[in-house]
């Protein structure tokens, strides 16, 4: 296994904070690299970090990170709201309850969220193998009766 600079996995927990999970799509790029795409950004030297994702009921995206101008790592990401679930309120508490497990996401896994992260009505849980070079893993929110309200697959690691 190659070795893991541990400012490297330092960097996507503040990248992830001070994006998505953080400020929600105010930290949307204006003109994104791809047409009718959400691009955040984050930069501290010598690390780069851009998130483009497409959709939002449903949505995929990836996640990149560039060493002097370099993409050393990425992981790719695919899911949302189960279908049924129309009502806005719903859904904007579910994407709401997900920026803040999202927040809490560490240094020793830094893909997603926590292992679980509970609040009010939802739990959040996060299974993932792997390490920083090589990972996968499912995200979900249900309601505490079980009642599964959304699930995000992800995978990704260093490239070589």
């Amino acid at each position: 296994m190659p070795s893991i600079p541990y400012d490297l996995a330092a960097f996507l927990v503040e990248a992830k904070r001070r994006t998505y999970a953080g400020l929600d799509d105010d930290a949307t790029v204006a003109t994104p690299l791809l047409a009718g795409s959400r691009q955040l950004e984050h930069r501290a030297a010598p690390y780069a970090y851009r998130d483009i994702y497409f959709g939002m009921g449903f949505f995929v995206g990836q996640e990149t990170v560039s060493r002097d101008e370099r993409v050393i790592w990425s992981m790719s990401y695919s899911g949302g709201v189960r279908a049924e679930i129309t009502d806005r309120e719903t859904f904007l508490a579910i994407y709401q309850f997900l920026r803040q497990a999202l927040l809490a996401v560490s240094v020793a896994e830094p893909y997603r969220g926590p292992r679980r992260f509970e609040q009010a009505d939802m739990v959040y849980r996060n299974e993932v193998e792997g390490a920083l070079d090589r990972f996968h893993g499912v995200e979900t929110i249900a309601r505490r009766d079980g009642t599964t309200l959304y699930e995000l697959r992800y995978g990704g690691g260093l490239l070589r």
